[in-house]
């Protein structure tokens, strides 16, 4: 039976895959999440998004930049820095970790404030969320379903051009 070596740029393929799918597939789930935590236990709002913060800067926000120099790595040692799907994925590599740590990570991390304080003003009554909670949440979910998209969209254009 022919033994098949592995090339270096094999391992750094597989790398970058596993980068994405462990940096961005949580996010497929949050909207999810968020439903039905919401409905379950809206007492555990909170957690769910200081959860989703921490998620951000020590998930997200590495595995990005894990992503982006694979990449890198890849697109030079098989030469397609001119091809489309290249300069596609570089440029929303950044868009994303702009959108990360300037919007996300923040917005999360005050919608866990903002639950903790409609929490506490529910004492042992239920829930009402603010209006300043419901709009950040909203904004929070638009922006996500934006960058998720864009990650379906990238992994489209990089199946595609193989």
């Amino acid at each position: 039976m022919p033994v098949t070596a592995v090339m270096f740029w094999q391992v750094v393929l597989a790398v970058h895959i596993v980068a994405v799918v462990a940096a961005f597939g949580v996010t497929f789930a949050y909207p999810l999440f968020g439903a039905v935590g919401a409905r379950l236990d809206p007492r555990a709002m909170p957690w769910f998004h200081r959860m989703q913060a921490v998620i951000g800067r020590r998930l997200i926000s590495p595995g990005l930049g894990v992503v982006l120099l694979a990449g890198i790595y890849l697109a030079s040692h098989l030469h397609q820095w001119k091809a489309f799907y290249v300069e596609w994925g570089v440029g929303v590599s950044l868009v994303l970790g702009a959108i990360e740590g300037a919007f996300m990570v923040r917005s999360e991390a005050r919608l866990g404030d903002l639950a903790e304080r409609d929490v506490a003003a529910a004492g042992s009554g239920a829930v009402k969320w603010s209006a300043e909670y419901e709009s950040l949440v909203r904004r929070v979910a638009a922006v996500g379903a934006g960058m998720s998209l864009l990650v379906v969209i990238t992994v489209y254009l990089m199946t595609v051009q193989a």
